[in-house]
């Protein structure tokens, strides 16, 4: 299974980037995207500026697809919310920018290795220290979290697939009941392996 978290191993641009500048990049992006797309046309050149990212950073098709599959899905299910409280464009834009968003962090997760990830999240948190602040959780928080986001659009694209699969006609029912019910079966598995290591 493909996870926004796994790290490949390259030499591009991007990949001799710190972490620390491309936490700041995706950051800044994000925003920026949030502030100034506000037309279809704007969205494109998001999606458009997410593509390139992704050419230089020299993630092609076939490996970006898996990545993009499962939010997809969720990204979709958010689109048609969107048209029916709001519009058809209104809908393209906040769909478009979150979809970027979610390539661009892949991006970043791809590159960087997740250890560079921690530590620099840790070294900025340390002043935090003094105040009585445990960073190393908030670091475990984090790393958890690199790993889960993924890993639950991936339960939806499985549990989609196996709708397919089975016959079934599309419904919230049919595709949220199971993919909530493997999502809490995960977390569970994750409290588990945390009580082992002796955390609360």
């Amino acid at each position: 299974m493909t996870m926004l978290g796994t790290y490949v191993p390259g030499a591009s641009p991007i990949h001799r980037l710190p972490a620390g500048v491309k936490l700041v990049a995706l950051a800044a992006a994000v925003v920026a995207m949030t502030l100034t797309v506000t037309t279809p046309l704007g969205a494109g050149i998001a999606l458009a500026g997410m593509v390139a990212v992704f050419a230089v950073a020299g993630i092609g098709p076939r490996r970006a697809w898996p990545l993009l599959r499962g939010p997809l899905l969720v990204v979709a299910l958010l689109f048609a919310f969107q048209v029916v409280v709001t519009d058809g464009r209104r809908a393209i834009v906040v769909c478009a920018v979150l979809l970027a968003s979610i390539g661009l962090a892949a991006v970043v997760t791809l590159t960087t290795r997740t250890t560079d990830l921690l530590d620099t999240v840790v070294r900025w948190l340390k002043p935090l220290e003094r105040l009585g602040v445990r960073t190393d959780l908030i670091a475990m928080a984090l790393a958890l979290t690199i790993r889960s986001i993924p890993l639950i659009a991936e339960v939806f694209s499985q549990v989609d697939q196996a709708r397919r699969a089975r016959g079934l006609r599309w419904s919230p029912r049919v595709l949220f009941v199971p993919a909530v019910l493997a999502a809490l079966d995960t977390a569970d598995g994750f409290a588990e392996t945390l009580a082992a290591r002796g955390l609360d």
